[in-house]
């Protein structure tokens, strides 16, 4: 890994990445909001932030000089594979300028394998971070050289009701297993569970619902 990206990974340490993402096709679905969103949770603290979409990324570039995790989601009958499963994605995304790109890293079906987006996200000198719903996922994405492991994906990829809290028993196992940064992220809506994670080794921690889907946000109230 060259210097410009040890020095994003040392950075995000212990850190709060802000997920700006509205809900899709929602009322506060434009990059204008996401924008705002981005940087009023960088006045609250956030070191970073996950950005979905070229659009969106392309807006926070031009007016956010922080690191940003770039995504590209894709919903189709044919794949389920959703987080940037196409080598075009992550072109689109390392020539807009996003440090970090991640990708669903799945055993799911998929246009393209993990080892093909590693390889692809590499080129572009970019760090290659794997989102993982299991360790066995994590195990291939190491194998293939993923840079960053993340619990993103843990409760999506199977027909169960998906928690409401976080996995910290993947945050743990792979915290303890793998030497590289570990990521946690799913449902990390709390301050004591982002302390809680933090406090279990994780190297930084993902939060989204909980700062900007604001019809998520209050219907939990109303769910009590």
């Amino acid at each position: 890994m060259n210097k410009k990206n040890n020095s994003i990974i040392k950075y995000l340490k212990n850190s709060l990445i802000a997920s700006c993402q509205p809900i899709p096709k929602g009322p506060l679905d434009s990059s204008s909001f996401i924008l705002a969103s981005a940087k009023a949770s960088i006045i609250g603290g956030a070191k970073a932030l996950r950005i979905e979409g070229f659009k969106n990324l392309k807006v926070i570039k031009k007016n956010i000089n922080l690191p940003v995790i770039g995504i590209k989601k894709r919903i189709t009958k044919r794949y389920p594979v959703i987080i940037t499963p196409l080598l075009s994605d992550v072109e689109k995304l390392a020539e807009l300028g996003a440090e970090i790109i991640a990708f669903d890293a799945t055993f799911r079906n998929r246009p393209f394998s993990v080892g093909k987006l590693i390889s692809k996200i590499h080129s572009y000198k970019k760090i290659a971070m794997a989102d993982c719903s299991n360790i066995k996922d994590a195990l291939n994405a190491i194998d293939n050289g993923a840079d960053i492991l993340s619990t993103t994906l843990s409760g999506y990829t199977i027909n169960k009701q998906i928690s409401k809290n976080p996995d910290f028993k993947l945050l743990n196992l792979l915290i303890k297993k793998f030497n590289v940064p570990v990521i946690a992220e799913g449902r990390f809506n709390t301050p004591a569970f982002f302390k809680k994670a933090i406090n279990y080794g994780a190297h930084s921690v993902v939060v989204g619902t909980a700062l900007n889907r604001i019809e998520l946000i209050t219907r939990t109230f109303l769910d009590e």
